[in-house]
């Protein structure tokens, strides 16, 4: 298999950083058990992280060729493995704002690089899409075993004050440094993006804002924007709602939450085979519809089973009702939606491009993310945890409109860039 080496240190990358981010729903329900912290101030912990994502990224993509994307690789996870074995020392919610600020920039690095080097290691469009998919499947697969892993060491102390969960960040730190080592040995040939090297800093962020106000740029970033605000705003709550809402106790709703990450990560798996002969357009439609109608079945339940439940909280998995199993599954439908409009945008762009729109991805990502988290946060605060899972249905009504716009965008594009002569064939790309 060609460039296996490198494709193998993408997916540790990626793996590593699939759970020092998405533990932040974790931390956002372990912080305000430990140090009393109420919700919409818990909810800073992912803006933390977010806006640290958006302003390396804005201050770095323009530039990151200039780097290299290995350089850039290698700086960001050294730098979190250092971070990781100081945590445990510093428990205190000051410190893991700080765990997730670094957490944020060392990330920019690493998905700016990660999505550049795809375009270098994959011959074609339809191979792009598929790795790209299989690439955050496997993100997934890391968020699913943080999971595990931080409802390990959350059960090693009975006492829901204790902090002793922050020895987990041993753990990761170790395998920052595994996934270090296997980076600095693999090759990269990085010499077909290295065009625009000697283009002066102020050009290239010139060319990163003419890049942004093209429209299927616009509707793409819009719709990046509103995906990844629906799905940290769920996944970020998720804990908090098992053990708000159904009264399941910490350590039970860190692993019913890995249920999301799992079913992520198997619908980022099929995508990654079925969005190679079916149209991208009618797929990620049919996952908005079920995404919909997933919330409008499950919380009607959830909320009559409150009702008539007359205990004092969960503890026991034979405990946990039905219902609480079926609404991750949410997951499998959203799963294809962020990896294959990442794909087609980028496919749609030359390689030496490809650092400048994964630069503008990240940014609109992260700032979705923050703004899924700290609205979830005010809506649980404010009106239940309830209530507040049927506000993903407003940006999935958004997302809809979006998604319909860049598909007629990405329609034009192609036959802007298409010979007369050759026929105008409506697939994946």
């Amino acid at each position: 298999m060609q460039n296996w080496k490198i494709k193998l240190s993408l997916f540790l990358n990626y793996f590593v950083f699939a759970i020092l981010l998405n533990s932040s729903g974790i931390v956002i329900l372990q912080v305000q058990n430990n140090f009393g912290i109420i919700p919409k101030y818990a909810a800073w912990i992912d803006p933390c992280k977010d806006i640290s994502i958006a302003v390396v990224s804005f201050l770095v993509a323009s530039y990151i060729t200039r780097i290299g994307y290995k350089k850039a690789m290698l700086l960001a996870l050294g730098f979190i493995t250092v971070i990781c074995f100081t945590m445990t020392f510093a428990a205190s919610f000051f410190a893991t704002k700080l765990l997730f600020i670094a957490t944020g920039a060392s990330f920019a690095l690493i998905k700016m690089s990660v999505y550049s080097t795809l375009g270098i290691v994959t011959k074609n469009s339809n191979e792009h899409i598929s790795l790209m998919n299989f690439l955050e499947s496997f993100f997934m697969i890391g968020n699913l075993t943080g999971y595990f892993i931080f409802s390990y060491f959350v059960n090693k102390n009975s006492d829901p004050h204790s902090t002793y969960w922050f020895h987990v960040y041993y753990v990761l730190g170790a395998i920052s440094l595994v996934a270090f080592i296997l980076l600095l040995t693999a090759p990269l040939d990085e010499s077909s993006v290295k065009n625009n090297e000697s283009k002066p800093l102020l050009y290239q962020f010139g060319d990163m804002f003419k890049l942004m106000v093209t429209p299927i740029v616009i509707t793409f970033i819009g719709s990046a924007f509103f995906y990844v605000l629906i799905e940290q705003s769920i996944q970020n709550f998720l804990p908090t709602f098992y053990n708000k809402v159904l009264l399941i106790s910490s350590a039970l709703s860190i692993q019913m939450t890995s249920i999301l990450a799992g079913s992520t990560a198997i619908g980022r798996f099929l995508a990654g085979i079925l969005l190679r002969k079916l149209n991208w357009f009618v797929v990620l439609t049919a996952c908005l519809i079920l995404a919909s109608a997933i919330i409008l079945f499950t919380m009607p339940v959830i909320k009559q089973f409150m009702t008539d439940y007359k205990g004092t909280g969960i503890n026991a998995l034979k405990d946990i009702p039905l219902i609480a199993f079926v609404f991750p599954i949410i997951g499998l439908v959203l799963a294809p939606i962020y990896p294959a409009i990442n794909s087609i945008i980028l496919s749609s762009l030359p390689k030496p491009k490809h650092g400048l729109m994964s630069g503008l991805i990240i940014i609109f990502s992260a700032l979705g993310g923050s703004t899924g988290s700290l609205i979830m946060g005010r809506l649980f605060e404010g009106k239940g945890g309830q209530t507040a899972m049927y506000f993903a249905l407003i940006p999935i009504t958004i997302l809809f409109i979006l998604l319909y716009l860049f598909r007629k965008q990405q329609k034009k594009s192609i036959i802007s860039n298409m010979p007369s002569s050759v026929p105008l064939v409506d697939g994946i790309v």
